[in-house]
């Protein structure tokens, strides 16, 4: 039970223990009612950001991106749940943008990215092979359980669509190296990218910086995010305002969807 409550944020920073989980884990309707993180962390927008039209940009060709929004992350005993982002907001506002993007007729792709912490059959260097190791240390589940682990969570498998892609991040922290993403996006001639999921700091900067490292113009539903805290919330999302792509709230995502409209 010690090693079920270590989360993938926290084997990195070998910051957390069983016992700092557990309280973590009971504090995360404190985290929720305090105004820390998620919709109270999003930045207002960087200068460069505001010289442009993001209503029009959100209306040329665009996919969506989901990544590691599953069961580890927001379902009681999942490895990752102890960090309480079912409490925390990212759910219902990836809801709705999820919903907002349906309707907008230039979103030609959806792609629902999953991150396993069983990589034991992941392509490893020695870096890797130390640190995915440590991420289930102690962990004896079953193939099975495994893969429960790593589905989508309900309320997201739910708004899954037929011709929807649903694969797993390979590489460290980006979809963009050893997944049919990049062929994906070149083929539907996609633009924009909007990107919800777990963790901030983690996949979804990484997926962000990859996106205008290759010519893409991403954006970032800051409210639809979590880091493994939300006091780390706000000073990523600020870096990746300031530096990489707009940082907006699920509620702006679908005002200026609806200026298009």
């Amino acid at each position: 039970m010690e090693n079920l409550m270590m989360t993938r944020r926290a084997a990195l920073l070998g910051t957390m223990g069983a016992a700092a989980a557990a309280t973590m884990f009971g504090a995360k309707t404190a985290h929720a009612a305090s105004n820390v993180g998620g919709i109270h962390a999003i930045p207002e927008l960087a200068p460069q950001w505001k010289k442009l039209d993001l209503a029009e940009i959100l209306s040329r060709p665009a996919a969506y991106c989901s990544v590691s929004q599953n069961k580890s992350c927001y379902d009681p005993g999942g490895v990752q749940a102890a960090e309480g982002h079912r409490q925390r907001g990212s759910l219902p506002a990836t809801i709705k943008v999820v919903e907002a993007a349906r309707k907008a007729k230039n979103f030609r792709s959806f792609n629902w990215i999953g991150y396993e912490v069983f990589r034991q059959d992941y392509p490893m260097n020695d870096f890797d092979r130390a640190q995915f190791s440590g991420w289930i240390e102690g962990l004896n589940w079953t193939k099975e359980q495994q893969a429960r682990d790593n589905e989508l969570v309900g309320e997201l498998r739910a708004l899954v669509h037929s011709g929807d892609n649903e694969f797993n991040e390979r590489a460290l922290q980006t979809a963009f190296i050893g997944t049919q993403l990049p062929l994906e996006l070149a083929r539907k001639k996609i633009e924009v990218i909007v990107l919800t999921g777990i963790h901030l700091d983690w996949c979804i900067e990484g997926n962000a910086r990859l996106a205008r490292d290759n010519g893409y113009l991403p954006i970032v539903i800051g409210d639809a995010c979590g880091c493994q805290k939300p006091e780390q919330e706000k000073a990523a999302m600020e870096r990746i305002n300031n530096f990489f792509a707009p940082v907006i709230s699920a509620d702006m995502f679908a005002s200026l969807l609806n200026q298009r409209a």
